[in-house]
């Protein structure tokens, strides 16, 4: 709808008198901030000069008082960092309200800016801000603190800014512009990930703000915004939930440079990034046993490189039936392990084997088995050295001597292999452990010695949820056991040749009060570039929402050098990002070498930080991130066969403008 032009002049003004407030919070806020800094020095140094005539009572309040002034000064300082990021944007969106007959103009942006309890900003995460993604032009209503307020939204608007400028805005009767939208997905796209708070769409939305259920389960389809949705909900809940903070939250991500592609999006939208981890990086944090850990990546490429001989065994080591197997296994030990002997220790400690085997299976049952024999050398440690335990850890070496069992991790694991409880016979290496071992190593461990469990962690997202198997989720639900879960992927994008959801919704089994939700829009790529991707899986059910004019996809075969230096050099002129995706390493590897004395090129390895000008990565790293323009390569005779099609549709759903597919007919 064209805005007249007297209405824009009084958004104009709007926006230069919001403008104008923010920089001068700011110079007050700065002000603020040297002066408190200056009385909290001084107030340290009197606590110091008077600490001795002080009692512990007044010490202790003096300290408070102390901390309280620092938190407030903190508090400051963050609220002036955001203001510093919003002074030349300061919202994007506004509605009109009308509530009991009376409108108001509810501006929208990043964070709150008021005055004198007159609110000329509003955050995005308020309840009152629900309203602009979740209705259209009419009746409306939101969930305040006291309760449903009902109204009418009259009016929806956006707005371009740039530089503290007005540059346009659009009037939308419909939910989040059509104009807007269009315009932020046909810009080209950068070496970071871009926070989407002013395109948010209503059911990207119902995700980002639920409070009610525990736990999240997310299905969507590629480019549906699924990591997007994730990070904007981490900023939400830092928003709502009392007391949490960046570092109450953990996001598991595929590898290094996922993690480094999203890690400007929460800073973006006024939080500090959380703890940012791969399932290899738990893996090394609790397997102390082995010299070297295969990681996830490696563990792919053996397969895609065609080295993989065992398919089957490797298969059953990350089905859900191992998990069965491994638990009667463990079960089976625990109930026949028992002391053979009586324990003597320095001359004067007897206890009997009866009272040794009735610690062991009833008094500390409650603990892990290793735990249990270490509970038992510290009782006798307590009873016989008049409270000391410094000699416990002598008897436990002990009474490991006296079981029937012998208490190695290592043994353990590999008499899983041999014993009837396996359904394979195998022989692992004793220095390294591969990822698919490594898994099952950890669980085993942790059911022997317990979960290395961790109570800071309240928030925990999980992306590209459908390369876990349940016994990972398992591990990552005992680790962080009291911690809510949004839980976020794709079955359609599995690359795991082993494992394979018919439906993340089977997650319910492992994560209680959860809820499942389906994403089914998707906003990265073209008409034509969907509607190929498409028949790969024989989908028909995914909604492209860009409507520019889209380019036909480009098929070539027989490739030689020149062809891709051709379409280099013309994908150059029209996108910032360009992706050559192979299906391995040793294929990235090959056009690396040949195209690095012709070009400013990056070969990703899942270890390196993205910078995404020109790329060759392979498809098993690109996953989760995108490319304005997208190159799919693989030698003539390793061409993606049908056990590769998922893979294959990752690689494609990377391109959001255009596609080109070298040694493949269309």
């Amino acid at each position: 709808m064209k805005i007249k032009r007297e209405e824009f002049e009084r958004e104009r003004n709007y926006l230069n008198k919001t403008v104008s407030l923010i920089r001068k919070k700011i110079s007050n806020l700065g002000q603020e901030l040297y002066n408190d800094d200056s009385k909290i020095l001084e107030f340290k140094k009197f606590i110091w000069d008077t600490h001795a005539e002080m009692d512990p009572n007044e010490m202790r309040n003096m300290m408070a008082e102390s901390d309280l002034q620092v938190s407030i000064m903190q508090s400051k300082g963050n609220y002036l960092q955001r203001l510093f990021k919003i002074q030349n944007k300061p919202y994007f969106g506004s509605i009109k309200f009308k509530e009991d007959g009376e409108e108001n103009d509810i501006y929208i942006g990043i964070t709150h800016v008021e005055d004198k309890l007159e609110y000329y900003v509003h955050d995005w995460r308020s309840p009152i801000c629900s309203m602009f993604y979740d209705f259209e032009t009419g009746p409306a209503y939101y969930k305040s603190p006291s309760g449903i307020i009902n109204g009418e939204i009259t009016r929806k608007r956006q707005y371009i800014i740039e530089d503290a400028e007005l540059k346009n805005i659009f009037d939308n009767d419909l939910n989040i512009s059509d104009s807007l939208l269009q315009e932020v997905l046909a810009e080209e796209s950068s070496d970071k990930m871009k926070n989407i708070v002013n395109t948010i769409q209503e059911e990207q939305n119902k995700v980002i703000r639920n409070t009610t259920d525990k736990n999240l389960i997310v299905e969507g389809i590629a480019g549906s915004g699924k990591t997007s949705v994730a990070l904007h909900r981490i900023a939400f809940l830092l928003y709502r939930i009392p007391n949490l903070t960046s570092n109450n939250v953990v996001i598991f991500t595929p590898n290094k440079v996922f993690s480094d592609y999203i890690s400007n999006v929460l800073p973006e939208l006024g939080e500090d990034n959380t703890f940012s981890m791969t399932f290899y990086d738990l893996l090394c944090q609790n397997i102390s046993e082995y010299k070297n850990i295969e990681n996830f990546t490696d563990f792919l490429s053996r397969y895609y490189k065609g080295r993989e001989a065992n398919f089957n065994i490797i298969k059953y080591k990350q089905s859900d039936e191992i998990i069965k197997d491994l638990d009667l296994y463990i079960e089976d030990i625990v109930n026949n392990i028992m002391f053979t002997k009586e324990l003597s220790f320095d001359n004067f400690i007897e206890v009997s084997v009866d009272d040794l085997n009735n610690m062991l299976h009833n008094k500390y049952n409650r603990f892990p088995l290793f735990e249990r024999v270490h509970e038992i050398a510290k009782r006798i440690a307590y009873n016989n050295y008049d409270g000391s335990t410094k000699k416990a850890s002598s008897i436990e070496r002990e009474l490991k001597d006296n079981l029937n069992i012998k208490l190695d991790l290592k043994d353990i694991f590999n008499n899983f292999f041999k014993s009837k409880y396996s359904k394979i016979s195998y022989v692992t290496d004793n220095q390294y452990l591969c990822y698919e071992d490594a898994c099952l190593f950890l669980y085993l461990k942790s059911l022997l010695v317990g979960f290395n469990t961790n109570h800071i962690i309240k928030q925990v997202v999980i992306d590209e949820a459908q390369d876990y198997n349940k016994l990972q989720y398992q591990i990552i639900k005992r680790t962080f056991k009291t911690a809510n879960y949004t839980i976020l992927g794709d079955t359609n994008q599995t690359i795991n040749p082993y494992y394979k959801f018919k439906s993340l919704e089977e997650l319910r089994d492992v994560f209680d009060s959860s809820k499942y939700i389906k994403l089914t829009k998707t906003y990265r790529s073209t008409d034509k570039i969907i509607n190929y991707t498409n028949k790969i899986l024989g989908l028909n059910h995914v909604t492209a929402i860009r409507n520019q004019k889209s380019s036909d996809i480009i098929f070539r075969n027989d490739v030689k050098k020149e062809d891709f230096i051709k379409d280099i050099t013309y994908l150059q002129s029209i996108s910032k990002s360009i992706a050559i995706i192979t299906k391995n390493d040793d294929e990235a590897e090959f056009i690396y070498d040949n195209l690095k004395d012709c070009f400013d090129i990056i070969l990703i390895d899942g270890l390196n930080r993205i910078k995404r000008d020109l790329v060759v990565v392979p498809s098993y790293i690109a996953k989760g991130l995108e490319f304005d323009s997208v190159i799919i390569y693989t030698k003539k005779d390793n061409q993606y066969a049908e056990k590769d099609k998922y893979l294959y549709y990752v690689a494609c759903t990377r391109a959001q403008h255009n596609l080109i597919i070298y040694n493949r007919e269309s």
